[in-house]
């Protein structure tokens, strides 16, 4: 077999043969016509369309939701941040309240002298009912100053009369400009980006109905975020409350009053860059317990039924 021959049956192999026009060389048959029009009409919908149902525009159900945009607060003054459901919520921002200098030494004679220690709490879950104790450690360095024990997240701090010197000058001088008067102190260290607080609100009984929490800031920077609290047809859904966030610098006091603690929660998240040491000085007045209430009970379960 010659080599033209073999290569031919090779290639027959592999290659189908294309079918023979019907019509003249270079032209297609009408019927072939025919059918290719009517394939291009349907595709580009210049001919008639065989459609089963036309489209139909439906109105949503539901209106569309839109998540609120974070609110940054930096600017010094007054801010009402609600008016319900429980009352005006209040945040008066005073950046610069000390002095960058003044600042700088007492952040570090109390980072140095304060008695810190790391506070042991339990979850909601653990520790009564005879369920299982859950304990974890606060992921931040604590100290607590008062007459009476503060007690939250089931765990309490014993009372502490023994002031720093510094911390009354400065519990002096918040009240000054408040036009309040404080009884308590408690301080927080945050060592770095790490260390942190999750979301709550200060409204433990012992704190009193609408109490006013002065916190001051020594240290590197550290974001302090703010949520609504959802209303109850949202069942705990925290995705479309408003939201804001605050800068709180060196130096700078910032006191949250009204309705906050009622109706808002905050908190310090950790953050995954480098940041320094942070000293929170919070100062606020607490009672004596309720009656017939466990130490740490929050305050809207302590109201008298009717």
């Amino acid at each position: 077999m010659s080599d033209k021959r073999r290569a031919a049956r090779v290639q027959g192999s592999w290659a189908k043969q294309l079918p023979k026009p019907s019509g003249p060389t270079g032209t297609l048959s009408n019927n072939n016509q025919t059918k290719n029009s009517n394939t291009t009409s349907v595709s580009w919908g210049f001919g008639p369309q065989k459609t089963s149902k036309a489209f139909e525009f439906h109105q949503p159900t539901k209106p569309v939701r839109v998540v609120p945009p974070e609110k940054v607060i930096e600017q010094a003054g007054d801010h009402e941040i609600s008016h319900g459901p429980s009352g005006v919520s209040r945040l008066r921002l005073m950046p610069g309240f000390l002095p960058p200098e003044e600042a700088d030494w007492m952040f570090s004679k109390l980072l140095a002298e304060l008695p810190w220690s790391q506070k042991t709490n339990s979850n909601r879950q653990g520790g009564y009912q005879g369920l299982k104790s859950d304990a974890y450690e606060e992921p931040r360095l604590t100290c607590w100053y008062g007459e009476l024990p503060y007690t939250y997240a089931r765990s309490t701090m014993a009372a502490n009369t023994q002031w720093h010197p510094l911390l009354v000058t400065l519990r002096e001088a918040v009240e000054q400009v408040s036009g309040l008067s404080f009884n308590s102190l408690l301080c927080n260290l945050y060592r770095d980006g790490h260390d942190s607080i999750g979301w709550h609100s200060d409204d433990e009984a012992s704190l009193g109905d609408k109490p006013t929490i002065a916190s001051l800031s020594l240290g590197d920077t550290r974001v302090f975020s703010l949520r609504k609290q959802p209303p109850p047809e949202e069942n705990g859904d925290y995705t479309y409350v408003e939201r804001i966030r605050i800068p709180l610098a060196h130096g700078m006091l910032l006191l949250m009053e009204g309705a906050t603690q009622d109706d808002w929660e905050h908190q310090v998240a950790k953050e995954y860059h480098d940041r320094g040491p942070r000293i929170n000085l919070t100062f606020r007045t607490i009672y004596p317990e309720p009656e017939g209430h466990r130490p740490g009970t929050k305050m809207r379960f302590t109201a008298k039924q009717p």
